[in-house]
C-alpha cells in the first residue's frame, strides 16, 4: 500500500515517524529550517524540488520520494512504537560501596518554614559517575494531619542534592529519605511550618467545573499572554519583559523550558538545558543546573508579580535535538524538571505546545508523560496539552483544562460553549491568533479583533489568551522574546479584567441568550450582553416586572461605562450608539419577589 506520493503535503510525511527520519537524514537543512512550519501544507515533491541543498540533484530528490512512497501506513508504525518498551534502567543499588555509612550525608535545612511557601532540604552527596542518572532520591514528608507526601529529589551539581516541598499546611512536619546512594538513604529531619503569610492564597485549582480559584477559594480569572522564549534572551531584555508585565493586565504567562528555533527566533541562548554546545552536541543525560537556576529565578519573579507560569515542557521548534530525544531521555528530563520546579506555587504544566507537531511521539508517549508529571508533583498543579491541528482528547482524566489553538481562521471564541459542553472542563483559548503585522495569518490580527475575541470568550464562559507579533527591526516580537507591548489590546484587556472582577460570585457564567448576542452573568440579577462587531442603534430587553434595574452601556474599545439615568423594569428599550464593540450590563437594584423569580426560572 502506498502511503505517500510527491503530491502529499509535507506535514503528513513529517508526522510519520519513518518519513520524518528519512527527511531528517537526507535533507537536514529542510528539517532544521526555522521556516519549516510555514512549508507544511505544500506538496513534498515541490518542497524537495525547491530545496537549495538538493538543487541540481534530481536523482537524490527521486530517491527520497521513492523511499517515502514505500513507507508502511502510519497505524502500523504507531502500533510498533506503542509496543516498544521505554528503556530507563533503575539506579544501581551498589552506586556507593557498603563502607559508606547509610544516611551519612550532611544535611542543610531550616527548622522553620511557612505554609504555602517553598521548603528546601540540601544534602552533600556523592558526585562520581553521572549522579543525574545514577542516583535516585525521594523523601516522604509526613504532614501534621498525618498525610504522607512523596517528593522527588534532584541533583543540583557539585555534589549537591535537593528536595523541595511546597508546604500545604502549618504545623510540625517530618521527613525520611530513600535513595540507592547509601549516604542519602535514611536521612531524617523535622521542621515546624507557620501559618500562611497574609495574602497567601495557595495554588490555582479548577473551581465550579469551568473556572479557577486559589486554594483559599479566591476566584482566579486567567488573563494570559504568551512569550515563549523570553527567559532565553539575556538579562536586559528579560528585565524589560518583567517591567512590562508589572505594568500590564496579565496574570498568566505561557513560556517554554527549551529555547525556540522559528521565525524571528534565530538567536542562540546564553544557557542550555543540557551540558554541551550547538557545535559539539549535547549530553541529554546531564542537565545544566545553571540553566534551571536561571529559569527558577524568572518563575519566582513572575510569582512576585502575581503571574502564573504556564510552563511548556516540550515543543517542536528545535535545532538542538531537544525535541527528538529518546523515550528514556524524555522521561528523565520530565522527572528532573518537575522535581526542580513543582515546589513553585505559580506553576501550570503544559506537556507541549502543538503536541501534534512532535511527530515522533505517540499518544502512548503523551499519556506516559502525564503520568510522570503527576507522580512527581505532590502539589498537583494544573496540567494540560496544547494542539496545532488536532485537539488532544481533553476528556482524559489527567487533563485539568483545555488549552486550545484556534482551528478556524476567523472564529475561535465563538466555540467556547461547545467545548465546555464537550469536555466539562475550563476552556482556555491560549492561542486565538496574535495582534501584529507579520506575514502569517495567525500573527496579524488587529487590536480591535484581539479585544473582541477576549470579550466573546469571556461572555461565553471561557478564557482567551493574548500575544503580539508586531514587526521589529531587531526581531524582538513579544510572542517569542518579550520586551515591550506595541499593540492596542492590552489596556482594553485590562478593562475587561476589571469588568470580570466586578461580576457577582466572581465568574461570568453563560446564560440562555438571544440568537444574535451572547449573554453571561446571573439570570435576572446581573446580565452582561456583548454585541461584538455588530452595531445596533437600540435593543429591546425583557426582565421581570416589579423589579428595578440599572443599565450600563459599556464601550469596550474606548473603555467607558455610561450608566443610564433612572431605572427600568419589565420590557424596555435601550438606546445604543450604533457602533461596534458595545456591551450592555443590566443590574438588579431592588429585592426580588422570590416567588416570581423562582417561577420564571422554572
Amino acid at each position: 500500500m502506498t502511503t505517500f506520493t510527491a503530491a502529499s503535503p509535507l506535514y503528513f510525511v513529517m508526522r510519520h515517524a519513518e518519513g520524518n527520519r528519512i527527511l531528517s537524514q537526507h535533507v537536514p537543512t529542510l528539517t532544521n529550517n526555522p521556516l519549516l512550519h510555514t512549508l507544511y501544507f505544500h506538496e513534498v515533491g515541490m518542497i524537495l524540488g525547491t530545496e537549495e541543498a538538493l538543487k541540481g540533484n534530481p536523482a537524490e530528490v527521486a530517491e527520497i520520494l521513492r523511499l517515502i512512497s514505500e513507507l508502511e501506513p502510519e497505524d502500523t508504525v504507531a502500533q510498533r512504537a506503542a509496543a516498544a518498551a521505554v528503556d530507563v534502567p533503575a539506579p544501581s543499588a551498589d552506586y556507593e560501596p557498603e563502607t559508606v555509612e547509610r544516611g551519612s550525608a550532611a544535611v542543610s535545612l531550616t527548622t522553620t518554614a511557612t505554609a504555602q511557601e517553598r521548603f528546601e532540604v540540601t544534602f552533600a552527596g556523592p558526585s562520581h559517575g553521572n549522579p543525574f542518572t545514577d542516583v535516585g532520591l525521594r523523601a516522604l514528608f509526613t504532614a501534621p494531619s498525618g498525610k504522607v507526601l512523596s517528593v522527588p529529589g534532584f541533583y543540583d551539581g557539585d555534589g549537591s542534592y535537593k528536595v523541595r516541598l511546597l508546604v500545604p499546611e502549618p504545623g510540625d512536619w517530618s521527613f525520611t529519605t530513600f535513595s540507592n546512594a547509601r549516604s542519602l538513604d535514611g536521612v531524617t529531619g523535622s521542621f515546624a511550618a507557620a501559618e500562611p503569610a497574609a495574602g497567601a492564597r495557595g495554588v490555582v485549582r479548577v473551581a465550579n467545573t469551568f473556572h479557577f480559584a486559589y486554594d483559599d477559594g479566591t476566584p482566579y480569572l486567567p488573563i494570559g499572554t504568551t512569550a515563549y522564549a523570553w527567559t532565553h534572551q539575556g538579562d536586559a531584555l528579560e528585565k524589560q519583559t518583567l517591567d512590562t508585565l508589572a505594568a500590564g493586565p496579565f496574570n498568566k504567562m505561557r513560556m517554554c523550558v527549551f529555547p525556540k528555533s522559528y521565525l524571528f527566533n534565530e538567536n542562540e541562548p546564553d544557557l542550555y538545558p543540557f551540558e554541551g554546545s550547538l557545535a559539539g552536541g549535547f549530553d541529554y543525560e546531564r542537565p545544566n543546573p545553571a540553566f534551571y537556576r536561571h529559569l527558577e529565578q524568572r518563575i519566582s519573579q513572575l510569582d512576585e508579580l502575581g503571574i502564573e507560569a504556564d510552563l511548556i515542557l516540550l515543543h517542536a521548534y528545535d535545532r538542538w535535538g531537544f525535541s527528538t530525544m529518546t523515550p528514556g531521555q524524555d522521561d528523565r528530563y520530565l522527572k528532573y524538571v518537575v522535581a526542580r520546579l513543582a515546589a513553585h506555587r505559580n506553576i501550570w504544566w503544559s506537556l507541549a505546545n502543538e503536541y501534534d507537531l512532535l511527530f515522533r511521539k505517540t499518544t502512548e508517549d503523551w499519556e506516559r508523560f502525564a503520568g510522570i508529571v503527576q507522580a512527581n508533583d505532590p502539589s498537583g498543579h494544573l496540567l494540560s496539552i496544547h494542539n496545532c491541528q488536532d485537539f488532544y482528547d481533553y476528556s482524559r482524566p489527567w487533563i485539568t483544562h483545555s488549552s486550545i489553538q484556534r482551528q478556524d481562521v476567523h472564529k475561535t471564541a465563538e466555540f467556547t460553549g461547545e467545548w465546555r459542553d464537550r469536555w466539562q472542563k475550563p476552556v482556555v483559548i491560549d492561542e486565538c491568533a496574535y495582534e501584529g503585522t507579520i506575514d502569517q495569518g495567525w500573527g496579524n490580527i488587529t487590536g480591535e479583533e484581539m479585544t473582541r475575541r477576549f470579550w466573546e470568550g469571556a461572555v461565553r464562559g471561557g478564557y482567551v489568551g493574548h500575544g503580539e507579533t508586531y514587526m521589529h527591526a531587531d526581531d524582538i516580537l513579544w510572542w517569542a522574546k518579550g520586551g515591550a507591548f506595541h499593540g492596542s489590546s492590552p489596556e482594553r484587556i485590562a478593562f475587561l479584567r476589571r469588568i470580570q472582577a466586578e461580576t457577582p460570585g466572581g465568574y461570568l457564567e453563560p446564560l440562555p441568550s438571544a440568537w444574535d448576542v451572547p449573554t453571561a452573568g446571573i439570570r435576572y440579577e446581573y446580565e452582561l450582553s456583548y454585541f461584538g462587531f455588530n452595531q445596533p442603534s437600540y435593543r429591546n430587553f425583557v426582565m421581570p416586572a416589579g423589579r428595578k434595574y440599572e443599565v450600563d452601556i459599556i464601550d469596550t474599545w474606548n473603555m467607558t461605562i455610561d450608566t443610564l439615568p433612572g431605572t427600568v423594569t419589565g420590557r424596555f428599550r435601550v438606546e445604543l450608539p450604533g457602533q461596534q464593540f458595545i456591551a450592555v450590563r443590566i443590574r438588579a437594584v431592588s429585592s426580588p419577589d422570590s416567588g416570581i423569580i423562582a417561577a420564571l426560572r422554572l
